[in-house]
């Protein structure tokens, strides 16, 4: 049985919030300059990495062993009743590969001419891609040719709402889109074969979820225990994102049938974390430790390690704020060198897609306070990451948003290979 929530009883009450902080926002255009080659912020305790990595060309999946860490534990709940599945997730994370990698190469296309792409997974190994702007869900064919499978109905595009974020599980498809009630999740079964896709209606998972032209969140991935996880924006209600019955700023986690695990943080609410502002990238590292990224205000754009039940302090807290009722992220940016979106885990490492900052961030989990920038101004905004089948990185351009400059050939898909780090 589908089930709609609009509203949720909070489970506790948390305290009234109050913050002074400017209405501009992380994500208004290009960065002017480019960044030195790696970044540092201040850090939380690091956790430790696991003992092997695969090596990676394309169509290839080989194993070595690497000089290592001892393993850590993930934070993510076991699988709940009411769980459809406990299928891998498609959301960035190859959870076969252990260890340390990095980009090696030259980014080449893979699809070029597309209209604001926002997310890509795979289905079958096929690549799927959301179109924000025209609502168009389109498969990439091996000949990088963009062949489209269906249009979500009934979207209200405008400003950074429209069709966001997909999740795939077997054949049927997790769509984020913004309606005229609100952000709201559908499920779409595919029919047909890899270039002969099609989608079936539309089953809503959850709807009525805050929207606004600004801060909808939109990323949703399937977790290592098989549920569904959505970031949303506080939809500029900056003080409802401490307010447990208020589901924007929030992170999210359900059931992939829409009904509320048994084990969530708060009973009988998906609310998995709180007090975020707009959450645009969710992965989870081998060792299932889930990471954020998140979108701040004028000062700090963040990543955070994601405990259930956590908050995270905004809009009291911008970046880091030593306060010991929030958790602090355990990576701050400036705006101008970030405005961070996708996310994608790959064995103990993570690449987050920048649009200001128009860069790819790698980010080594044993080290969560620095990184390596990749690619910095070459390819303009950069939106949407996954981890391809053939072991390689994928990552999207964002230049025909209306915030870019867009570049012959706009907006397109790009794949880099992996090699083992070090």
């Amino acid at each position: 049985m589908i089930r709609r929530l609009r509203s949720l009883t909070a489970a506790a009450a948390l305290g009234t919030v109050l913050a002074g902080c400017s209405s501009a926002e992380p994500d208004a255009g290009p960065t002017g300059s480019s960044a030195p080659a790696s970044s540092t912020a201040t850090t939380a305790p690091p956790v430790t990495s696991s003992s092997s990595i695969r090596t990676f060309s394309p169509g290839t999946s080989s194993t070595v062993t690497s000089a290592t860490d001892s393993p850590s534990t993930g934070s993510s709940p076991a699988p709940t009743d009411g769980a459809t599945s406990s299928a891998p997730s498609t959301a960035g994370t190859d959870s076969a590969v252990t260890g340390q990698v990095t980009a090696s190469g030259t980014p080449r296309d893979i699809a070029t001419g597309l209209d604001t792409p926002w997310s890509v997974v795979f289905v079958a190994d096929t690549p799927v891609v959301s179109e924000r702007n025209t609502g168009r869900i389109v498969e990439i064919g091996t000949d990088g040719a963009a062949r489209e499978i269906g249009v979500v109905q009934g979207i209200d595009q405008g400003g950074e709402g429209g069709l966001l974020g997909l999740a795939a599980e077997g054949r049927s498809l997790f769509v984020y889109s913004t309606g005229d009630d609100g952000n709201r999740i559908q499920r779409y079964d595919l029919t047909g074969d890899p270039g002969s896709f099609a989608m079936g209606d539309p089953t809503t998972v959850i709807d009525g979820l805050p929207s606004a032209s600004t801060h909808n969140g939109g990323r949703i991935a399937i977790g290592p225990d098989g549920l569904l996880y959505a970031g949303t924006g506080d939809a500029g209600e900056r003080e409802s994102a401490q307010d447990v019955a208020y589901l924007g700023g929030k992170i999210l986690r359900l059931n992939t049938d829409g009904t509320i695990p048994a084990d969530n943080p708060f009973p009988g609410s998906p609310v998995y974390s709180l007090g975020h502002r707009n959450v645009q990238g969710l992965a989870w590292t081998a060792d299932g430790t889930m990471w954020a990224s998140e979108f701040g205000q004028d000062t700090w754009d963040e990543l955070n390690r994601i405990e259930p039940g956590a908050n995270y302090g905004w809009p009291v807290v911008e970046g880091i704020g030593g306060d010991a009722q929030y958790v602090d992220p355990v990576q701050q940016w400036n705006p101008d060198d970030a405005s961070p979106s996708g996310m994608a885990a790959v064995g103990d490492t993570l690449f987050v897609a920048n649009l200001k900052g128009e860069r790819l961030r790698l980010v080594q989990a044993a080290d969560p306070g620095a990184g390596t920038d990749l690619f910095t101004g070459e390819y303009g905004r950069l939106r949407g990451i996954t981890a391809a089948p053939d072991g390689t990185l994928w990552f999207t351009t964002s230049n025909t948003d209306g915030r870019g400059d867009p570049r012959d050939g706009d907006d397109r898909i790009l794949a880099v290979d992996l090699v083992p780090a070090g």
